[in-house]
């Protein structure tokens, strides 16, 4: 494998200008969170105990109010509610399609917006969240990609749709009653907005925080982690997060995956081949799911089926195989494949041996379907020193 630059990107992460100089607890680590409390006063020999109560009041049960965690004393609370706040994105809309599907704008530090989408299924309930403002890959079939990058989230803003998310669902359990394992948002995909590898550090550490069992407490094969190919992260996310993989794959060609998936000119298709073959056996996971849109004349036709096939079984991936109908948005240079392509194409991979669902398009008259996000307000074109001064990070 040829020797590749470093991955570099101007991209700032911007955390929340917060009231009075408070710090928002949600998206810390535990240890950072027993850092910001011992400096803040908590006796040290007291902060791991103290610690552990407010990570469950937050994550366990979805208080955001000091004075309601009771078995803190009375005198800690008030002197928490002094140094610190628990914030997450405020909700601007939000719209249910007739299948169900919620699909909400949310607005983060210096006014920008990033869209979440909730997908009720019968067994399952999945949040698809977003990791940066924008994205920065250009892949031409997606409308998400037509929006430039403007910033990678925080840890605190990632956890925080989930967090927003199960505040709309009304799905926080109340203390001290019974344990309810039946959960509406039960799984979480990080296929919304931007390429979750560029943003490494806040992506970890916020699914770490839903993983951890005395809070939101999601198994890690309840996560998937979908990446268009930034290969030196992949084994990084095998060791340091251990969810599922997904890859957004769309082509069996480095020419045509050139076009589709931009990145594929820093690492072509062998060189990610390469990096999945080993991911499964790092993290434990069961599949690697390759996802590809299904585009019509472009990369559907039974030799692409072929050839997907062969590079999988030539690395001896375990793999599953999405087939998703492409999602159509104003503009778009592509049509969807017709059904009987996708049919024929879905037998293929079968007969082989894998498994090749063809997705059901969900969400699709609130353009809340696979590639079709994009934030309202468009503000992917302001410059550094706007985006600074929303954020109330210039003049310093």
């Amino acid at each position: 494998m040829s020797p590749k630059a470093p991955i570099t990107q101007d991209v700032m992460t911007i955390p929340r200008k917060l009231p009075e100089g408070k710090v928002n607890l949600v998206g810390l680590t535990r240890d950072q969170l027993r850092a910001a409390l011992i400096e803040h006063g908590t006796p040290e020999k007291q902060a791991k105990m103290r610690t552990g109560q407010i990570w469950q009041w937050i994550y366990q049960w979805g208080v955001r109010d000091f004075a309601l965690m009771t078995n803190l004393a009375k005198a800690y609370r008030a002197q928490l509610a002094e140094s610190f706040v628990i914030e997450i994105p405020e909700v601007v809309t939000r719209q249910v399609s007739g299948d169900g599907t919620r699909k909400y704008l949310c607005r983060i530090a210096g006014g920008h917006e990033v869209e979440v989408v909730y997908i009720p299924e019968e067994d399952r309930g999945t949040l698809c969240i977003s990791s940066q403002v924008g994205c920065t890959l250009t892949c031409s079939f997606c409308h998400t990609g037509t929006q430039k990058l403007v910033r990678n989230l925080t840890a605190a803003e990632i956890v925080g749709q989930v967090m927003m998310a199960r505040d709309d669902l009304e799905e926080w359990p109340t203390p001290g009653a019974p344990k309810d394992e039946t959960r509406l948002l039960s799984n979480i995909v990080l296929m919304g907005m931007g390429e979750p590898l560029y943003n490494f550090e806040n992506v970890r550490d916020a699914m770490k925080i839903a993983m951890d069992p005395e809070g939101i407490s999601l198994s890690r094969r309840r996560i998937t982690l979908s990446t268009s190919g930034v290969v030196p992260e992949i084994a990084r996310t095998a060791e340091e997060i251990g969810c599922l993989l997904a890859i957004s794959f769309h082509a069996t060609t480095d020419e045509t995956r050139d076009v589709l998936v931009p990145i594929n000119k820093r690492w072509n298709i062998e060189e990610l081949l390469q990096a999945l073959a080993s991911y499964p056996n790092v993290s434990n996971s069961e599949r690697i799911t390759f996802e590809y849109v299904m585009l019509d004349g472009v990369n559907d036709s039974d030799e692409d089926a072929h050839r997907l096939i062969d590079h999988i079984k030539r690395h001896k991936i375990p793999a599953k195989i999405n087939l998703i109908p492409f999602n159509e948005w104003p503009g778009a240079p592509y049509k969807r494949s017709s059904n009987n392509r996708i049919r024929a194409f879905a037998n293929i991979i079968y007969q082989a041996g894998y498994a090749s669902p063809i997705r059901k398009t969900r969400g699709e008259d609130i353009m809340a379907a696979c590639g079709q996000l994009k934030s309202a307000t468009e503000r992917a074109r302001k410059s550094r020193k706007q985006i600074e001064a929303e954020a109330g990070l210039s003049g310093n």
